[in-house]
């Protein structure tokens, strides 16, 4: 990309990351102080700002005229993020954090990278297991360096479906997203809620699901893993089956096109249905 040291930003993102997931595997071994943000099951802790605090550091320091949208940048401002076409580092410190409260190993950090709205280059680490996911645009996605891939099947009825069922915590989208997954699992081989958005699309990606949706979501949970499961030949979509918008609080990754299609359909007509009955 003409004027953009790719190579110097994947690595120093690269080496913040490790550092970063240092800080975090400390947390995940030890008592937190732990705060509910705007509703009572989303939380933060002293971690996620530490992680948060040392990756914008560090890069802003590498990176002075790049510009920054963070997951508790963004909370403690109630402001909504603009993306413009300056190079834009998207980080989620800990994606999961309940998981990482709980001391459940399915925690990450998730960085990409935006130019010209375009996210060129990917990072999702869970220093836990030590995985690290990684995609450069145009040339593939990796675990741990390997070179991974995603599912080749075709037939929903065979698939293995991510969502996020905890979100229906909240009444005003407990009966849509309970309607769905019923849908949903009635019609695939089953279903799984990891509790991490980056690490659901990471593993659409390793073609350990077939698919993963959600709704009510923020660029810091999607950016990083919808270009890794782009890279990984998979297929990154609005929950309508329209083109993605990392802006748009909405995702349905899938390993083909045609998984893709039978999920926003089942959608779409799980949605249909529950409208029906409330008119």
């Amino acid at each position: 990309m003409p004027g953009h040291d790719l190579d110097l930003y994947f690595n120093t993102a690269l080496g913040l990351a490790k550092e970063a997931g240092k800080i975090v595997k400390k947390g995940f071994l030890t008592p937190k102080n732990v705060v509910a943000k705007a509703v009572s099951w989303d939380f933060v802790t002293e971690y996620d700002q530490a992680s948060e605090k040392f990756l914008i550091s560090g890069l802003a320091k590498a990176f002075p005229t790049h510009k920054f949208i963070g997951e508790e940048t963004v909370s403690g401002s109630n402001e909504e993020p603009v993306l413009t076409e300056d190079p834009t580092w998207v980080i989620d410190p800990i994606d999961g954090t309940t998981n990482f409260v709980h001391g459940f190993p399915l925690t990450c950090i998730s960085i990409a990278l935006a130019i010209n709205k375009e996210t060129t280059l990917a990072i999702v680490y869970n220093p836990v297991y030590d995985h690290m996911f990684t995609a450069r645009k145009g040339e593939g996605a990796y675990l741990n360096g390997e070179r991974i891939y995603a599912s080749k099947e075709t037939d929903i009825s065979r698939a293995v479906v991510a969502l996020e069922l905890s979100l229906a915590r909240d009444p005003k989208l407990h009966d849509k997203i309970m309607n769905r997954a019923k849908s949903i699992i009635s019609t695939a081989t089953g279903i799984r809620v990891t509790g991490s958005c980056a690490l659901s699309l990471c593993y659409v990606a390793l073609g350990s699901f077939e698919a993963y949706q959600v709704d009510h979501l923020h660029s810091w949970d999607v950016a990083a893993g919808s270009l890794i499961i782009s890279e990984a030949g998979g297929v990154v979509v609005d929950t309508s089956g329209d083109k993605f918008d990392m802006m748009a609080h909405r995702i349905l990754a899938a390993g083909t096109p045609e998984i893709a299609q039978s999920l926003a359909s089942l959608i779409k007509q799980a949605d249909g249905e529950m409208n029906a009955i409330a008119s």
